[in-house]
């Protein structure tokens, strides 16, 4: 019997992707194999060719990596009645690797905006440029300003976006700046790491790739690294995407595929834990006399929250702030936590608070973190879902 479409949400993170396995076994086996066999060498044949759908070696496709892709592309499509594809891999910066090899070629450029995760700033500045590819990096929420350059320089071929970014919580408005690439032929890609497809859906703005480390929320519970790598052009990530992915071996594998598949089953459930919790401790934080500013886009006068209200669910799990005597009471504040955790990375079910100046982003030069207001003193929390009252308790003897 045919099953009917899913229609909710969490449905989709439960079952989208899964296929009934031989054995009756009700969660997919950890498939532990290098390599698969064929019934003859027609069959071999068929399947490299690829009139046969069917498994080859693990460093192609494994069934552990296309129940979390196809589950991936369901919850980023999700009632957009499109039809998307998912690549997974070892770690979010092996799919963006796939991304802009499979994109990008020497002479191209990429244009994007100021704080980006630190990892995606050094590539851009670091390991891009010896393969003649440059970045500009501006203010892309000056629409126009975006426009001009642009329309002034044909050899920019991709839009890189952020949305919102690392640490800074900033917003750019994907429908204007997708409406922009879609104008001047340009490929749009968007990283929504912090927003996952529950609270935010790129594709629906015109978006051609999204990004995500499913490290992160995706995942939610820190136990596997991972990225992927998720268009709505088949043809080009059944061709290039995938041939590069197989080529750079940045592939997952079944056992992180595994884990990634199970943690995203309780998605909606955890990022609405996530967000009531992180809305609280922003209100916290945004009246405590000790802190001179809070970044999070459910807060009123935040700069970016009519932007972050119009193209997101809800404004999210991630916060940063300020103390008022900057590095040294950061350093103090951090010390004194007892159940909040000194970490890097975020999305996890426990609060993760770290320094990004001398953390996540301590490979962005000063100058550059303190254009992009990424400043010494600022403090970034992952807001988990620990009961809330403890989470806050925590912070008060913390900052006292």
């Amino acid at each position: 019997m045919k099953q009917a479409p899913l229609t909710g949400f969490s449905s989709v993170c439960v079952h989208a992707g899964h296929e009934q396995d031989p054995l009756y076994a009700h969660l997919t086996p950890i498939y532990a194999s290098s390599t698969y066999v064929y019934d003859s060498a027609e069959q071999g044949m068929h399947r490299f060719s690829g009139k046969e759908d069917g498994y080859i070696y693990t460093r192609w496709d494994s069934p552990n990596f296309r129940e979390a892709e196809e589950k991936i592309a369901a919850l980023e499509g999700f009632g957009l009645n499109m039809q998307l594809k998912a690549k997974l891999h070892a770690s979010g910066m092996g799919a963006l690797s796939t991304l802009f090899f499979s994109n990008l070629k020497s002479g191209d450029k990429v244009i994007s905006h100021y704080s980006l995760y630190g990892g995606t700033d050094e590539m851009f500045r670091k390991t891009l440029p010896p393969l003649g590819i440059e970045t500009i990096f501006i203010d892309m929420q000056d629409l126009n300003k975006t426009e001009e350059i642009i329309k002034a320089d044909p050899s920019i071929k991709m839009m890189y976006l952020e949305t919102p970014a690392n640490p800074t919580l900033k917003c750019v408005d994907l429908e204007a700046l997708c409406g922009i690439a879609q104008q001047y032929k340009l490929v749009s890609a968007v990283d929504n790491t912090f927003a996952t497809p529950y609270l935010q859906q790129p594709f629906a703005y015109g978006a051609d790739y999204v990004f995500h480390s499913t490290t992160k929320f995706l995942n939610g519970h820190g136990t596997a690294i991972g990225g992927v790598l998720v268009g709505k052009d088949l043809e080009m990530m059944r061709g290039p995407v995938e041939k590069m992915a197989r080529m750079l071996g940045a592939n997952s594998n079944p056992f992180d595929s595994f884990l990634l598949t199970q943690g995203i089953k309780t998605l909606e459930v955890r990022m609405e834990r996530h967000c009531h919790n992180a809305m609280e401790v922003a209100g916290f934080l945004d009246g405590h006399p000790a802190i001179a500013r809070v970044n999070y886009l459910g807060l009123a006068d935040h700069p970016d929250f009519s932007i972050a209200s119009r193209q997101m669910k809800h404004a999210g799990a991630m916060l940063s702030f300020e103390l008022k005597d900057g590095l040294e009471a950061g350093k103090r504040f951090i010390d004194r936590l007892q159940m909040c955790l000194r970490a890097v990375s975020l999305g996890t079910c426990d609060t993760l608070i770290c320094h990004p100046a001398s953390m996540t982003h301590y490979s962005v030069p000063k100058e550059l973190r303190e254009k992009y207001d990424i400043t010494d003193g600022l403090i970034r929390v992952s807001v988990g879902i620990e009961a809330v009252t403890d989470i806050l308790n925590d912070l008060e003897q913390a900052l006292s």
